[in-house]
C-alpha cells in the first residue's frame, strides 16, 4: 500500500469512528432524557446508534462511564467556556448559557432526570467526576481574571460556579419560575458583590 493510499485509510477510518462516538453520545442523550441515568442501558444505546455493543464497551468501558462522557459533550456543546475580555463578561455568557440549556427541550429533560436519580455509589461518583471536570474547565475564567488584575487572588473555583449555575437550577427545580438572561445578569452581578474587595 503506498503512502497516499494508507492517508486515505486512515481518513476514512477516523471519519467513521467520530461518526460512530456522535451517534453513540446522541444515542446516550436521549435515553438519558427518556429514562434517567438509572435506567439507561449500553444495549439500548447500542440499538439507537445502531453499533455493536461490544463498540460501545471498547471505547467507554461501562455504563457510567458512558453517560459521564455523554454529558460532557453535551455540556461542552451547550456551555462553552466564554473569553469575552473580562470576569463579568465571562461569567455573564456561562450563566447565560447555562439558562439557554435548561430551557433547552433536551437540557431541561437532563437536568430533571439527574436531580430525580437516587444516588447509588455509581451515580453519586458520576455526579462527582461530572462536575469536578466541569469545574476545572470554568476554572480559566477566574485564572484569567487573577491575571489581568480583576481579582487579587484566586478564590475556590468550585465555589464560583456553584455560586453562579444553582441559582438557575433552583428556579427550574424547586420554584418552577422561569429563568432568563436578565436574570442571569443579576446573578453574576450578586457573585461579584463578593468576589471584589470593597472599596475603602
Amino acid at each position: 500500500m503506498s503512502d497516499r493510499q494508507g492517508r486515505q485509510v486512515q481518513r476514512r477510518t477516523g471519519g467513521r469512528s467520530a461518526r460512530v462516538r456522535r451517534a453513540v453520545l446522541d444515542a446516550a442523550l436521549a435515553a438519558l432524557a427518556e429514562h434517567g441515568a438509572e435506567k439507561l442501558s449500553i444495549a439500548d444505546v447500542a440499538a439507537r446508534a445502531e453499533v455493536h455493543e461490544t463498540s460501545v464497551y471498547r471505547r467507554w468501558g461501562t455504563r457510567e462511564g458512558l453517560i459521564a462522557a455523554a454529558m460532557l459533550a453535551h455540556s461542552e456543546q451547550a456551555q462553552p467556556v466564554p473569553d469575552t475580555g473580562t470576569l463579568r463578561g465571562d461569567l455573564t455568557a456561562y450563566a447565560a448559557s447555562t439558562v439557554r440549556m435548561v430551557n433547552s427541550p433536551l437540557g431541561g429533560r437532563l437536568v430533571r432526570a439527574m436531580a430525580a436519580a437516587e444516588d447509588g455509589p455509581e451515580l453519586a461518583q458520576l455526579r462527582t467526576e461530572f462536575w469536578r471536570t466541569r469545574a476545572e474547565s470554568a476554572g480559566v475564567m477566574i485564572d484569567r481574571a487573577v491575571a489581568r488584575g480583576e481579582l487579587a487572588a484566586a478564590p475556590d473555583t468550585r465555589l464560583v460556579l456553584d455560586a453562579l449555575i444553582a441559582p438557575v437550577h433552583f428556579q427550574l427545580l424547586l420554584t418552577r419560575r422561569p429563568v432568563d438572561e436578565g436574570y442571569a445578569e443579576q446573578v453574576v452581578d450578586l457573585l461579584l458583590t463578593g468576589l471584589r474587595p470593597a472599596e475603602g
